[in-house]
């Protein structure tokens, strides 16, 4: 094991912020292929359980309907995407991207208690997760991902506040 670690060293895995800048790109890259895709029909088609079951978002289809949901959807996505990317040069954009994707992630974990036919009666129902369900519990490593950089980003802008004025560096120490 040794040998094993030394190589993943020499390879650059402890370098400062990998983790973190690796973490973000791809957040940046899932947030671009998932709001391209409701620009689509299909996708626009594949939501309606979602929407239909989802307790925060089920008002979007009286109000933008099945296509007007989907393009809002891929535009909070997009913006979200876009967010995350400044981050990596504007830590205070990297905050609304990190929020919005905090945001994003709980408001589809709250659908799978309310989705049908999301366990498999056949072995014993819960916690025997199919279709939407299993789709969806990627979500909750994404949330803890998009917290992840919530918090990094945070860290670093209060740090550089810090830094930057003893003053702010005090009223950050009383809140």
């Amino acid at each position: 094991m040794t040998f094993v670690t030394k190589i993943l060293v020499r390879l650059g895995i402890l370098k400062e912020d990998l983790d973190y800048h690796f973490i973000r790109a791809s957040m940046v890259i899932i947030y671009f292929f998932f709001g391209y895709q409701k620009w689509f029909d299909y996708e626009a088609q594949g939501l309606i359980p979602f929407f239909t079951h989802g307790p925060l978002i089920f008002w979007m289809y009286p109000v933008f309907g099945v296509k007007g949901a989907s393009y809002f959807l891929g535009v909070s996505e997009w913006l979200f995407g876009a967010l995350l990317f400044a981050g990596f040069w504007n830590k205070k954009l990297g905050i609304l991207g990190a929020l919005g994707s905090v945001a994003t992630f709980i408001t589809t974990i709250t659908i799978i208690p309310f989705m049908p036919d999301g366990w498999a009666p056949s072995a014993g129902g819960f916690p025997a997760m199919v279709g939407n369900v299993a789709f969806l519990m990627k979500d909750v490593v994404l949330l803890a991902v998009s917290v992840y950089l919530l918090r990094q980003d945070v860290l670093r802008v209060s740090q550089a506040a810090k830094e930057s004025s003893p003053a702010v560096a005090t009223q950050l120490q009383h809140t």
